[in-house]
Formats: structure tokens, C-alpha cells, sequence
């Protein structure tokens, strides 16, 4: 008898393909739904699909980062669809869902929510484009995307955007943000007060029902709401749909939890006798099939001998079967290939002792190679994570290149089964935001002035000098690492772009980072040279006035630090905004200098911006200041319809409602 261990012979990809043809050969019969998790771990995640930041900690869904990761945005899925309905007997299914969860924020100002949804637009791949903020992971800022949205959602809304109550309030969506029912809460944000909600669909009267209940504190009596809508979900879902949980936040933050999860549902759907003519094609498939499979472990059992026999194996095992990849990499300059136990011994096997911090797509540690003897950064992206392998080989392509004495360099790479590793240069003091935002660290004024040029130098170099130009798109001051001298160097080309000088760049995945995005690239999803310059000026800023661009605990008149140094230097007096930590000790005309250079270069209207050259030349005092309006332009968006995007949802913005076709950026 011939007996195959499959996944010593084949590789995933070969595998999943014969997977794919055995269960084509079998006839399953969908059955009614039901789960029940009292708590989360790796088993119980096996069974369902994580999506954006979305992950299980201490036996708890975590949906969204807490803290300056603003736009975060996670989803969680259950593998198996639900069968709402039969299209042969349009009977429906009653469902019953049960969950535990707590909202949560630490900051005197919180958004944007979470919710239960039924989805017909499921992708593996990610959550929808555009989705942050008030869009709570569900649908976007899109007329032409919401169109192809189907959800139905109950959710659970802490901010109250330009459709929604003036209150935080739960809703009933059905294929739209503005919810179709609404009754305002409580939620308890600020204690993160746990919550037991009960949605229920019953199929003969067609009354999808919330039930929520809190259980009394020492502090907090017990409270119970309750909201339903009438609706066919024959009328506004497919046959068979998607279950899971979203949440997201915008400028402002909380955490979203959940601690359990049951579902259940009644449609069995009638099975049919298998016809004659489908138990023979049955036949033929299988004998087609095994043939096959048979075939296929032959050819990988030979290619696997030659390899063996050729002494490569050290060097399969170790790397990816990716070709591609590798002749692409490979065919680039400078940064070398590294194999994957070379970095392991090099970090300790990736130990915590030796993590440096956590970036947008992964975790960095601190390495020591032996060949060449040199300490090093290791970028280690997050495992099967597909923007994090997007983002790989797009910094790969964009950086291996580039030769720049401010720009972080990159060392080597590595990819093996599923992992992704960036090698770069070891910078010893960090990262610039851990100098401007600490009250424990210091940059006196010479240094952070000479941090600002180098950072200019860097940008004009991707900008105008390389033989492309490279359009970065996310300059901020975590992405600006500081050599063992103080130098600047530009580093996280995960997002970066390439385009030719005399050309557009045409882009609709929206990235980068709140309060360094322009306006213009928000609303368009088109990134260009003046997108980056406005990151610059905000980053100029941060480093003249020592504090984040967005500081929700701040007085509502300096909650963003562009529109706060606008108004002062309307008044002239734009020397108040000077970081207080320096005490005085700085230039005078310098600082002044690199302020209103900076608000020139986050001015709103991306065509009254300065290039980056003119930029620099205004800060070497070669050229003179720009006189700028004395309050700051208001830049004016239209949309079509209140379908439309309003982009004060994804800002966290509490915009006046008196006009909601139109949003203004300041």
C-alpha cells in the first residue's frame, strides 16, 4: 500500500491545489451554524480569519491598537459562512448571537466604535479601503466602494459623526453607515464598563433585535437597552453570508474587546439525492484526481532527490519557494540575501530582551551579525500578514538603490515560509519622536535644526536628485531614526513609490499616518511630491514646538498644532509655540524660520505649497520667508450625496451637521 506524507513532498501552493481538487469531488450539505467560545486562543483563532490590527490577547479579541494609532482599523471573521437563506424555498433562518465586550478609552476624547455584522463582501485579504474612523471597519468613504458593500450591522458608535445622533448611541445598519434605527447609550467608555449583548433575527416576523445589558458596579447601578428594526434580509443579503465583529478609530482612541462569542442558527436546508449522472461524474472525478495527485507527488518527490543530490537543500529549506522574489531582489544592488537562522542566532532567536519597539507591520529587534561584524536592525513582519509582505517588497524594490547619507540603509533581506525579515543599519539613538514628545529626553536647538536639514537634504534627494522620483508617504518623526552623532536618516520605505520625474503618481490605497496626511491625498488617494512636503512641514513643526501634531487632551484651541501655530503667527506671535522645554535657549529667527516654513509646507491648498528645494532654500535664509494669510485657509471638498464620503467621520472631526454636503479642511 502507498502511503505519502503530502507536506514532505509539495510545497503549499502544490498542496492546496490538490486540497482544492479532492474537495471539489465531495458533496457538502451547508447545516445550520453554531459556535460558542467562553474565551480566545490559538485553537479557537484557528477558526477564524484576523484582519487589520485585529488580534488575541490574554484570551481576549483585541480589535484595534490603543495609544497613537490613529486610523486603526480590525476585523474578525468565523470561518464558516452562515446560510441565511434558501434561494429554492425562500425560508429563512432565525439566528441568535450572544458576545461579552468593553469599549475603552484613557484619553479625555474617544472614537469611534464596533460592531456585529452579516456580510456579503467578505475578503481574506483585508478590511475594505478606506474604512477607519466612523466608518467602523464596515464601509468607506466611497460612493463607488459602498456600492459593492452589502452589511448588515448592529453597532455600537462612541462618536457622533455628521449622519449619526448627537450622542454616542447603538444602530441598526443595513448597507449603510447612516443606520436605519438608533437609540442612545451610555457606553461607559471612560471605565470600559464590560457589556453582555444579545442580537437576535427571528425569520417569520423579520425583526432583527439588540438586547444589551451592564451589571451593577460599586459604582454603576445595572442598565439594559434595547433597539429592533423590521427587515427582510432576503431583500438586502445573499444566500450566504459572513459573521464577525469590526471596530476602528480615527484621531482620537479606545480599545474594543471581546471576552466571548456564541452564535446559532436553524435553516437545515433539504438534501438531494445525489442523480445517476452526478454519482458518475463523481466516479470520473475521483479516478481524475487520484491520477493526478499522484502525478503531482511523483514530480515534487523528483525535484525534492535532485536538490538533495545537488547539495542545495541547505538553502531550499531555509528560503521561500518564491523565484520571483528572489530574481528580483537578487538582480538589485547593495543589500544582500540573508538566510533565516542567521538572523534568528542573530537576535537570539528573536528574543524579548532584544526587541527594540514595534513598527506599523511588525516588530524591530536589535541584531549582531558575525560576517560582517556589525550590530543591526532587524524588521521582522508580522507572520502572514499580506500588507506586511506588500510592504516588504515595495521598501526592497524602493530602497535597495538608494545611497544617501540620510536615509537609513538597507543591509539584507530575508523571506522563509511565511516570514519577512529588513536588515538596516543599527541607528543607537533611536527613533526622533522618543526626543521631541519625552519630558525625560532632550534635543537642544543646534541639533534639532540640523535634524531639519538633514531631513530636508533626504527628501530632496528622493524627490529631485535620484533618477526616479520616490514618493515616501509616510514622513513622520517615528520613520526619522538618529545616528550615534544626532544625524537624521529617513527610514520605512514599506509604503514608498516609485514614479518618473515628469509624471503623476496614480494611487488609490490609501496609507500613511493620521495628522501627516494631506488633505488632498485623503480625498483622492493620489500621493505625490506635495503630499510628502506637507508630512515635512508637520514634522517641522512637531520639532519646533516639541509636541504630537493631534493633542486630544490639550485646550480645544491647540488640539492641532498647525491650526494652534497659524493662529499665533496671525497674531505675531508665533515664538509662544517655541517647545518649552528649551527654556529659551534657541535662535530666535531660526525657530521662526522653521515655523512658518513649516505651516508654507502644510499649507492646505497642495498647489500653494513650496517643492522641497524651495523649502530648503527658505531655510538657508537664501531666499526670503513667504508672507503667509493670517488665518489659515479653509479648503472646501464637495460630494455628491450624504452616501458620500464625509471626511470628517475618518478625523474624528465633530463637524457642525447644518451643512453635511460639504467638509472643510483648516
Amino acid at each position: 500500500m502507498l502511503s505519502v506524507n503530502l507536506s514532505d513532498v509539495m510545497p503549499h501552493g502544490a498542496r492546496a491545489l490538490c486540497l482544492l481538487f479532492c474537495f471539489s469531488t465531495m458533496i457538502a450539505y451547508t447545516s445550520s451554524l453554531s459556535f460558542n467560545f467562553s474565551s480566545f486562543n490559538q485553537d479557537t483563532s484557528s477558526k477564524m480569519t484576523f484582519q487589520g490590527n485585529a488580534v488575541i490577547n490574554d484570551n481576549t479579541i483585541l480589535l484595534t491598537k490603543d495609544g497613537a494609532n490613529m486610523g486603526s482599523v480590525g476585523r474578525v471573521v468565523y470561518n464558516e459562512q452562515l446560510l441565511l437563506w434558501d434561494a429554492k424555498t425562500r425560508e429563512l433562518t432565525d439566528f441568535t448571537t450572544q458576545f461579552a465586550f468593553s469599549i475603552q478609552s484613557h484619553e479625555f476624547s474617544y472614537a469611534d466604535g464596533l460592531a456585529f455584522f452579516l456580510t456579503a463582501n467578505y475578503s481574506p485579504s483585508g478590511t475594505p479601503v478606506y474604512s477607519e474612523g466612523g466608518y467602523l471597519g464596515l464601509f468607506c468613504n466611497s460612493t463607488i466602494e459602498n456600492r459593492t458593500i452589502n452589511a448588515v450591522a448592529v453597532e455600537f458608535d462612541t462618536f457622533s459623526n455628521a449622519w449619526d445622533p448627537r450622542r454616542e448611541h447603538l444602530g441598526i445598519d443595513v448597507n449603510s453607515i447612516n443606520s436605519s434605527a438608533t437609540v442612545l447609550w451610555n457606553g461607559s467608555v471612560k471605565v470600559g464598563r464590560p457589556a453582555n449583548a444579545r442580537v437576535s433575527y427571528n425569520a417569520s416576523t423579520y425583526n432583527l433585535s439588540l438586547f444589551l445589558t451592564y451589571e451593577s458596579t460599586n459604582l454603576l447601578p445595572s442598565s439594559n437597552y434595547s433597539l429592533h428594526y423590521i427587515v427582510d434580509l432576503r431583500k438586502v443579503l445573499p444566500e450566504k453570508v459572513a459573521v464577525g465583529f469590526s471596530a476602528a478609530i480615527g484621531n482620537f482612541t479606545e480599545t474594543h474587546s471581546i471576552f466571548s462569542w456564541s452564535f446559532s442558527s436553524s435553516l437545515q436546508p433539504k438534501n438531494k439525492k445525489p442523480t445517476a449522472g452526478l454519482v458518475a461524474g463523481l466516479v470520473v472525478s475521483g479516478v481524475f484526481v487520484s491520477v493526478l495527485v499522484l502525478m503531482v507527488v511523483w514530480l515534487f518527490s523528483s525535484r525534492k532527490k535532485m536538490k538533495n543530490h545537488s547539495g542545495k537543500v541547505t538553502d531550499a529549506e531555509d528560503m521561500d519557494d518564491d523565484d520571483t522574489i528572489d530574481h528580483e531582489f537578487e538582480t538589485e544592488r547593495g543589500p544582500k540575501r540573508f538566510p533565516y537562522r542567521e538572523l534568528a542566532a542573530a537576535t537570539r532567536d528573536f528574543s524579548e530582551e532584544r526587541k527594540l519597539g514595534e513598527g506599523g507591520s511588525g516588530l524591530v529587534y536589535k541584531g549582531y551579525l558575525n560576517q560582517p561584524k556589525l550590530d543591526v536592525a532587524i524588521k521582522r513582519i508580522s507572520k502572514g500578514s499580506k500588507q506586511g509582505r506588500k510592504e516588504y517588497i515595495s521598501e526592497v524594490r524602493a530602497i535597495s538603490r538608494l545611497r544617501h547619507r540620510n536615509l537609513v540603509q538597507l543591509i539584507g533581506w530575508c523571506h522563509n515560509r511565511g516570514e519577512f525579515l529588513l536588515v538596516y543599519e543599527f541607528m543607537p539613538n533611536g527613533s526622533l519622536d522618543a526626543y521631541i514628545y519625552s519630558t525625560k529626553k532632550h534635543l537642544e536647538w543646534s541639533v534639532r535644526h540640523k535634524i531639519v536639514l538633514g531631513l530636508a537634504s533626504a527628501l530632496c534627494y528622493l524627490h529631485e536628485e535620484w533618477e526616479q522620483c520616490v514618493v515616501h508617504r509616510d514622513i513622520k518623526t517615528n520613520n526619522i531614526m538618529l545616528d550615534s552623532a544626532f544625524n537624521a536618516k529617513l527610514g520605512d520605505f514599506g509604503l514608498a513609490r516609485l514614479m518618473d520625474h515628469d509624471s503623476d503618481l496614480q494611487t488609490t490605497d490609501l496609507a500613511g499616518t493620521r495628522g501627516y496626511m494631506a488633505p488632498e491625498y485623503f480625498y483622492t488617494g493620489k500621493a505625490s511630491k506635495e503630499s510628502d512636503v506637507y508630512g515635512f512641514g508637520i514634522v517641522l513643526l512637531e520639532i519646533a514646538c516639541g509636541r504630537r501634531t493631534i493633542e486630544p487632551m490639550e485646550h480645544p484651541n491647540k488640539v492641532r498644532l498647525a491650526e494652534w501655530v497659524w493662529e499665533l503667527y496671525g497674531r505675531q506671535a508665533i515664538l509662544e509655540a517655541a517647545d518649552e522645554k528649551l527654556k529659551g535657549d534657541f535662535d530666535e529667527k531660526q525657530i521662526e524660520m522653521l515655523m512658518v516654513v513649516g505651516l508654507w509646507c502644510a499649507h492646505p491648498d497642495c498647489n500653494l505649497r513650496p517643492s522641497i528645494k524651495q523649502a530648503i532654500s527658505a531655510l538657508k535664509s537664501e531666499t526670503p520667508l513667504p508672507v503667509l494669510p493670517a488665518s489659515r485657509p479653509m479648503l472646501t471638498y464637495c460630494v455628491l450625496s450624504m452616501d458620500d464620503a464625509s471626511i470628517a467621520s475618518v478625523y474624528s472631526v465633530n463637524d457642525s451637521p447644518s451643512d453635511r454636503r460639504t467638509h472643510s479642511f483648516q
